[in-house]
């Protein structure tokens, strides 16, 4: 298990790993995880067992932009289209 880093780092790289997203978003772990499966999360991934990267500004500003679109009641399927994923 790697060192923490502190939320001031987390905020300042560009960046993150899925944890630290969800610490800065407040989105569930569950819940990034399913919008990165569906494609709806842009991720770096150097090789196969490596952690996934999200660039922080980019993943966060779509996590919201997400979350907005479902709680205007958009399904996956339209929240993809919306993006063209």
């Amino acid at each position: 298990m790697g060192r923490r880093r502190k939320y001031e780092d987390i905020i300042k790289s560009e960046y993150v790993s899925i944890s630290e997203l969800v610490q800065i978003t407040s989105v569930r772990y569950s819940t990034v995880k399913y919008y990165t499966e569906e494609g709806l999360l842009p991720f770096e991934q150097k090789e196969e067992r490596l952690t996934r990267r999200y660039p922080r500004e980019l993943a966060s500003l779509r996590l919201k932009h997400i979350v907005a679109l479902k709680e205007k009641g958009l399904s996956i399927t339209e929240i993809k289209e919306h993006f063209k994923v």
